[in-house]
């Protein structure tokens, strides 16, 4: 938590809450116990907030304190600041502070500037594919599932519940849970699972047969990717309909949003159900956030437990707010989820100073390195190659990827991978997330990896199932 006794103007924040729980300035300023002129002031940021208001407002609205008088910069700056470095607004030489002023008086503006720049990039990516087959144009779905998922912040509680809770009934033992989640598919749902060969399953790893009632899985999965896929099914055919009313309220604006989505949240449940949500937790903490010892006990693999870290939000038992990118080797970018404030690039990739790039040259080991963005803000990074398999052989195109992850340099001391490393005073590799914005001394001579690949749907649904969470 900040210090209460300094001074903090946070008008922008507060106003941004206020619309997020669709409050008028009166109700809130009832809920707060105070005028509504004040409110006024306060979102003016003609009055600082004061340590009581804070209180309230954490009380009131259960809030992280933390998060909510982070100093950091805000995401929506990091859009704008990456929407008016396109050429199209390169002789406006828009100054920073501008950008941050428009994004901590007016949010709603500075969002609405974000909305018409996602759709003129649209209408210019449409334009540009109108000779090519329709199907060609099928990014949209992918992105739209990851503003929903950034939208909540990679956290969802309903499902963090019924993950938890179905891990109790199947016994509360994750090195037996494979085994009970297969038995209660077999006696409660009536679904059997079949270890199937390779070329009997083909290009699928996992495959559900809705009319013999037969879960048939690729003999080539991993341990790991097995058993999310016995789990996975599992809650499906528990948490069907919740994940169906869930999927339904973000109102997708296509059929393919709409299965993608669906696809994400059963993600999420599975992982929830692998690695519930307080056990999860209370290891991490107690291992350093060591991701081999803690990936350990619930028998998940390097790239499930990394991702599990980045949900960890749960008000009042929160764990490190990391961010995650999985990329290959040619730098398309796979996933990227972040639980805390990292200005993850919309219209580009990676920046080639990061060196999760150099990761795949050296194989199965964590790499560290604390970067430093043009807004001046620090994270501490790890990045390593993910564990290669059978799955290698089997499509070339999956063959050779990494993981980056990473959190605020402030919450590092907290981590194992950072032990050793002088956090007051890091060498901090300065870089942007993506190579547009990097105006970095040598930056531009290294040779940047290719632009960020736009997946099929029909491949990022692939993906996801077959090398799922």
């Amino acid at each position: 938590m900040a210090d209460l006794d300094r001074k903090l103007y946070l008008g922008g924040r507060l106003k941004r809450l206020r619309y997020d729980f669709n409050l008028s300035q009166t109700k809130m300023a009832e809920d707060l116990g105070v005028s509504p002129s004040y409110l006024n002031h306060l979102e003016r940021n003609q009055r600082p907030v004061t340590a009581q208001i804070l209180l309230k407002l954490a009380s009131t609205y259960d809030i992280d304190l933390r998060s909510f008088t982070d100093e950091s910069e805000p995401a929506g700056e990091a859009a704008l600041t990456e929407i008016f470095a396109d050429p199209l607004f390169k002789d406006l030489k828009l100054p920073r502070r501008e950008i941050a002023d428009l994004v901590a008086t007016s949010p709603m503006a500075a969002e609405a500037v974000t909305l018409l720049y996602r759709a003129y990039t649209e209408r210019r990516k449409r334009d540009a594919l109108e000779a090519r087959p329709p199907e060609d144009d099928l990014e949209s779905p992918a992105d739209w599932v990851r503003d929903q998922i950034q939208g909540h912040h990679n956290f969802f509680p309903e499902l963090d519940d019924l993950g938890e809770r179905l891990f109790e009934r199947l016994g509360a033992d994750p090195h037996m849970l494979e085994e009970a989640a297969g038995r209660r598919l077999r006696e409660q749902h009536r679904i059997d699972i079949r270890l199937m060969p390779a070329n009997v399953m083909m290009m699928y790893q996992r495959r559900f047969d809705p009319h013999r009632r037969r879960l048939m899985i690729s003999e080539i999965l991993g341990v790991s990717s097995r058993r999310f896929a016995v789990i996975y099914q599992l809650a499906l055919a528990e948490h069907g309909a919740e994940i169906k009313t869930l999927a339904e309220k973000a109102k997708a604006p296509d059929v393919a949003s709409a299965r993608l989505y669906k696809i994400a949240l059963i993600n999420y449940l599975t992982a929830a159900i692998l690695m519930p949500y307080g056990r999860f937790l209370e290891a991490a903490e107690s291992n350093a956030y060591d991701i081999e010892l803690l990936r350990a006990p619930f028998e998940v693999s390097f790239e499930q437990a990394a991702q599990r870290l980045t949900t960890l939000s749960r008000p009042g038992h929160r764990g490190v707010p990391f961010f995650l990118v999985r990329i290959d080797s040619a730098g398309n970018i796979s996933k990227r989820f972040s639980a805390g404030s990292f200005p993850f690039s919309r219209y580009g990739g990676t920046c080639p100073r990061w060196n999760i790039h150099q990761a795949f040259q050296t194989p199965g080991r964590i790499v560290t390195q604390v970067i430093e963005t043009p807004g001046g803000q620090r994270f501490f990074t790890l990045a390593r190659t993910l564990d290669r398999g059978l799955r290698a052989y089997a499509d070339g195109a999956w063959s050779e990827q990494a993981v980056g992850l990473g959190c605020e340099l402030k919450h590092a001391d907290r981590l194992v991978y950072a032990r050793g490393i002088d956090l007051a005073h890091p060498n901090a590799v300065e870089t942007g997330p993506m190579c547009r914005l990097c105006e970095r001394p040598n930056c531009r001579e290294r040779a940047a990896p290719p632009a960020v690949k736009a997946l099929q749907v029909d491949e990022w649904i692939k993906a996801v199932t077959a090398f799922p969470f």
